[in-house]
């Protein structure tokens, strides 16, 4: 089928994109997929829903901790979804922390980390966007209908659908918000090699990117509301330029808010970029070592054995 399919722009222009310049339009349509459906689940759940009628109140959120379970879902299938878009074209990294470990450990080009990772901040940054262009409406109402404390007329809570923040129980405090994103990163990247390694349980038929959005929301169930889970720098550093230039102006730049966090803006980059490191690393050293001397040794065992087995033993 995709031999019929005839491109839209003439050979001679497309040659360009037969390398570098191909994948950084790939990653940057990965990445406003992501964010599209990312936040624009976030969107629902804290403007449109209460704003439509659908909830309680104007401003009613959340009524159950089960309700959190629509962001994690939905996360979930804007990465799958920006996967499958993408993943052809540059392997759809659609991460910062991800692109940095595979230059590290799976041989990705050191010269196109930062190409990659200006065409996932834009993608990022197009994607919020994109969701604040449908949704401004309901979220200028729901930010009207709020009380409490207000940047510029914006809210916080309106800003979450966006970027990520602490949780209060952290005070303030940087190292709880800096080790969530490492831990959380570290588990994104190390089940992502572990999923893509033909020589592991790889998963087949394509199905890799639906799996990999379960990690994310299983990320999400178990490690979501320290930090909101950005785990990934261009996700939260994108949308986050883009409230600033939009009014929420100190709460996404430098990241502040009156007794509760200040300067937070670059913890959901310098966290996953470190977390992300780890997880490929920790990864290899348990698991991908002892598979590649067993490949040399040819003792793969058989799914479900621990060990080489004899005949003796099958009697």
């Amino acid at each position: 089928m995709a031999v019929e399919i005839q491109p839209l722009l003439k050979p001679s222009r497309l040659r360009r994109r037969g390398g570098l310049l191909g994948e950084c339009i790939a990653e940057f349509m990965g990445t406003f997929v992501l964010i599209s459906f990312g936040c624009g689940v976030v969107a629902m759940a804290v403007a449109a829903l209460p704003g439509s009628g659908r909830t309680e109140g104007p401003t009613v959120i959340f009524l159950a901790a089960g309700d959190w379970l629509l962001i994690t879902f939905g996360w979930a299938f804007a990465v799958m979804l920006g996967i499958y878009v993408a993943g052809g074209v540059s392997g759809a990294h659609i991460n910062p922390a991800v692109t940095l470990a595979f230059a590290v450990r799976r041989k990705f080009p050191w010269v196109k980390v930062l190409p990659y990772w200006f065409a996932q901040v834009a993608g990022a940054l197009a994607g919020a966007a994109l969701v604040y262009w449908v949704y401004h409406d309901a979220i200028n109402a729901f930010d009207d209908a709020s009380k409490g404390p207000k940047t510029n007329g914006k809210t916080l809570a309106s800003f979450s659908i966006f970027a990520t923040f602490p949780a209060p129980y952290f005070h303030g405090g940087i190292w709880g918000p800096l080790i969530d994103q490492i831990v959380g990163t570290f588990f994104l990247v190390m089940l992502v090699v572990a999923i893509i390694d033909l020589r592991n349980t790889a998963v087949k038929a394509n199905l890799g990117p639906l799996v990999i959005g379960f990690v994310v929301a299983a990320i999400g169930m178990s490690y979501g509301a320290n930090a909101g889970y950005a785990i990934n720098p261009a996700r939260d550093f994108g949308p986050r330029l883009f409230t600033w230039a939009e009014g929420w102006e100190s709460l996404a730049f430098p990241g502040s808010l009156s007794g509760a966090f200040s300067g937070y803006w670059w913890i959901p980059i310098v966290g996953p970029l470190i977390g992300g490191v780890i997880g490929v690393l920790a990864y290899d050293l348990f698991i991908g070592d002892v598979l590649h001397v067993r490949a040399q040794l040819h003792e793969l065992p058989e799914p479900g054995r621990t060990r080489p087995t004899t005949d003796e033993e099958d009697l």
